[in-house]
């Protein structure tokens, strides 16, 4: 029998990306191909022409499937934090069982679902993430199926986001011959890269820092609590330094790259061409350089630090802030987020290692569609209801085995799916759930 196979597609501002990864029988990914090219069709993370968009999609599939030899036809695909938004909920149901099984975590993740903020009619559920567990009076609980216990609690991150947005991706995404097996936020995937289980444990905020936007992500409870966006990135740093140089863009972009650092001393200077002339070239101070980066960094960390305080969940962070992203390979950008952020601990984040992965994709820039590829191999919170309205149970959560499940696919973690009786509850069922969390 064939090992399953996944495809990731990461759609950022600057570029798409495409992996394909085996599954082990221990559901371990190795990565068997890739895909990469220049977005085209998007701007600060949302689409505005569906067939660029889906050109470049295509590019990078193709690319990725034939260096892996096989074509998968249903991939997991990023979902920028541009048009994402967070609702809190929770839920609470009596176990009549007085055992904890499967079926009691679905049943209290929706009634946390039903408790939420309505959303506005034009966003749709992406996530619904569980943060906290609490069993009759003992709270904090991680894991509760196997527990004995007559009521159950959650808090849950409900993750929304544009319909609008959403339609337009899926139209590019099946303009290129693929269908979407799952939609994963993006920050959500870059969490999953480079966080470890301590820092899940204790509480980390990740910021994703892109070409165009930045994405961030406060992980308490092994979940993500908290999701938020900024709509600034490299790419931002690269026009100053155009202006503030005279030279042209692709010359500023390479100056970033080679000499791109937030603080450095010294007079020494490179030579650099000016705008409107192929020939005529300038001397640029290297600490000019790093003043302009400086500037434009520091502002924008300041404004994700402010983020994190509106969130009221910096006192949770106990890991402190890890960045990911193109933007993180910056020197000196740990040092300078420090004092920013009130002196907690901040880190630069490569992705944690998968088997296959050449030298170009081990890089902070790379972090989401690696994510999205743990994601497909079973690496997400102990429990989610995912964009497919199907619950997820992560290997190792489960005490016991859920009643009656249908065998799972190869190629993902076991489901659960109980929507049909969960979904769109008659008046009567609606009362007698508020009856029975009462009494």
């Amino acid at each position: 029998m064939s090992l399953p196979h996944i495809l990731a597609i990461d759609i950022g501002s600057n570029k798409v990306c495409a992996l394909v990864a085996q599954i082990g029988a221990d559901k371990t990914p190795r990565i068997i191909g890739s895909g990469l090219a220049r977005s085209q069709g998007l701007k600060k993370g949302a689409i505005v022409d569906i067939n660029k968009a889906s050109e470049a999609i295509k590019a990078v599939v193709n690319d990725a499937c034939q260096s892996a030899g096989i074509a998968p036809q249903r991939a997991i695909v990023s979902v920028s934090g541009a048009y994402a938004a967070s609702l809190q909920g929770v839920g609470k149901a009596n176990i009549p069982t007085k055992e904890i099984e499967p079926k009691d975590i679905n049943r209290v993740m929706r009634l946390a679902l039903d408790s939420a903020a309505m959303p506005p009619p034009d966003y749709e559920i992406l996530h619904v993430l569980p943060f906290s567990f609490k069993v009759d009076d003992q709270p904090n609980i991680q894991d509760p199926i196997g527990m004995s216990g007559s009521r159950l609690e959650t808090q849950v991150n409900i993750v929304i986001t544009q319909k609008m947005a959403l339609d337009n991706l899926r139209k590019a995404i099946a303009a290129a011959g693929i269908e979407i097996e799952n939609l994963t936020l993006s920050s959500y995937a870059a969490a999953i890269a480079v966080l470890g289980d301590d820092e899940k444990e204790l509480g980390a905020c990740v910021i994703d820092i892109g070409a165009s936007t930045c994405n961030l992500a406060i992980y308490q409870g092994n979940a993500p609590r908290h999701c938020d966006f900024f709509a600034v990135g490299g790419a931002h740093i690269t026009s100053d330094l155009s202006i503030s140089l005279h030279t042209p863009i692709n010359a500023a972009e390479r100056i970033k790259l080679e000499y791109g650092a937030l603080k450095r001393g010294g007079n020494a200077a490179i030579e650099i061409p000016e705008i409107g002339s192929e020939r005529s070239t300038r001397n640029a101070s290297l600490e000019t350089i790093s003043n302009v980066i400086g500037a434009r960094m520091e502002e924008t960390l300041m404004i994700l630090s402010g983020l994190l305080g509106k969130s009221r969940l910096k006192n949770g962070a106990g890991a402190g802030v890890v960045i990911t992203g193109g933007a993180a390979k910056l020197d000196g950008i740990a040092e300078s987020a420090e004092p920013i952020f009130g002196n907690i601990p901040v880190r630069i984040a490569r992705p944690k290692p998968i088997a296959g992965l050449s030298e170009t994709f081990r890089d902070p820039a790379f972090a989401v569609a690696i994510g999205l590829v743990r994601y497909g191999a079973g690496e997400f919170t102990p429990y989610e209801i995912d964009s497919a309205n199907n619950i997820r149970i992560k290997s190792g959560a489960q005490k016991t085995p859920p009643v009656e499940e249908a065998a799972p696919r190869e190629a993902e973690e076991p489901r659960i799916n109980l929507s049909k009786e969960l979904e769109e509850p008659s008046a009567f069922k609606r009362f007698w759930n508020w009856l029975s969390q009462i009494f």
